[in-house]
């Protein structure tokens, strides 16, 4: 009888266990519905929700970071990329978010390091490399041209 009970129990806590890994996936797929339905206030909420019971899950705060730049919020969208980047070095996307935010900035020679790193793990995105040698070359440009009218 005792065994019994044992057995009950294990059973109910590995269909707690499994209701609960369904309801982490659940949480990330639904953020990411409300995400491309740009319902993103709500869709945040639920990506915070994820990283509670998955802290580790790059992908969540590579949304957030997504959520922090459509309401201009720097510091957040900061944070969440490198947050991406620490948990997933090689986040195609997150590292070129963190380009685009150090060009916004002026911040060329960071810029350029990140670029440099950009090209050795790029497999989906390196199409973008062009377009960020563009832009540190226009401001090469003008930092020549700045240069000169002194």
């Amino acid at each position: 009888k005792i065994i019994m009970k044992h057995l009950i129990l294990i059973f109910i806590f590995f269909l707690f266990s499994i209701l609960a890994k369904a309801n982490e996936n659940n949480f990330f797929n639904e953020a990411k519905d409300l995400f491309d339905k740009k319902k993103y206030e709500d869709s945040k909420f639920l990506f915070h929700r994820n990283i509670v019971y998955n802290p580790k899950d790059s992908e969540s705060y590579l949304y957030l970071a997504k959520i922090f730049k459509i309401e201009d919020d720097k510091r957040q969208e900061e944070k969440n990329i490198r947050t991406t980047l620490l948990l997933d070095p090689k986040n195609e996307e997150a590292m070129y978010l963190l380009i685009d935010m150090e060009l916004e900035r002026s911040n060329f020679s960071k810029a350029d390091e990140l670029s440099e790193d950009f090209k050795k793990i790029c497999v989906d995105m390196c199409e973008k490399i062009a377009s960020i040698e563009s832009r540190l070359k226009d401001f090469e440009i003008k930092d020549a041209s700045w240069g000169h009218s002194q």
